[in-house]
């Protein structure tokens, strides 16, 4: 007689598709951010077909200010590589001139309206006026609510709170910022294509 033996085969438990709560949080946002323009833009091309339609050309200093955020994108990743070296310093002065970079887009926003107006483009008055102050000043909004996320980064860095084995809040506070410097590209290029 031949002994069977009898194995026994155990399930193993499967795992689970699990993401960081803030970091899913943020990609909720982020989704909530990229439905709102792209209903934004939608409206804008539905209403210029209409006709009606003021023309004009962007002040130059929107472009300028693309390349300031651009630059500010790449100082972002810089500070993300520091913190995964634990190059404390770097990694401070990588954030600090990512928040000067995004103020200075700010202002340099703030001086393209300036130059709108004198253009005589309103923000009440024909919609292609109205629409791109929408459009600028949505995305300067966001970016105030990035350098918030920038300053609790640039804070906890001095608290140690950043480093090469806790990058959550580095990470999170990256994909914001590059998120919002695509988001602007889309918009600039959406802006010069359809004006």
């Amino acid at each position: 007689m031949e002994n069977i033996q009898q194995y026994k085969i155990e399930k193993k438990p499967q795992e689970t598709l699990a993401m960081d709560p803030m970091k899913f949080i943020l990609w909720l946002f982020l989704v909530s951010i990229i439905m709102l323009f792209a209903s934004q833009t939608s409206a804008y091309l539905v209403r210029r077909a209409e006709g009606n339609w003021l023309e004009f050309e962007m002040p130059r200093i929107f472009w300028y200010s693309t390349g300031v955020l651009l630059i500010s994108s790449v100082c972002m990743q810089w500070a993300y590589q520091m913190a995964k070296k634990d190059q404390f310093k770097q990694l401070r002065i990588a954030i600090s001139i990512t928040f000067v970079l995004g103020l200075a887009f700010l202002w340099m926003q703030f001086e393209g309206w300036k130059e709108l107006v004198a253009m005589n483009v309103y923000f009440v008055g024909n919609p292609s006026g109205s629409f791109f102050y929408v459009f600028t000043g949505l995305h300067g909004f966001h970016i105030m609510s990035g350098l918030i996320v920038l300053l609790y980064a640039w804070i906890a860095s001095f608290k140690s709170k950043i480093h090469a084995k806790n990058l959550r809040q580095i990470q999170i506070c990256v994909t914001y910022w590059h998120f919002l410097d695509i988001l602007w590209v889309y918009l600039f290029v959406f802006l010069l294509t359809f004006n």
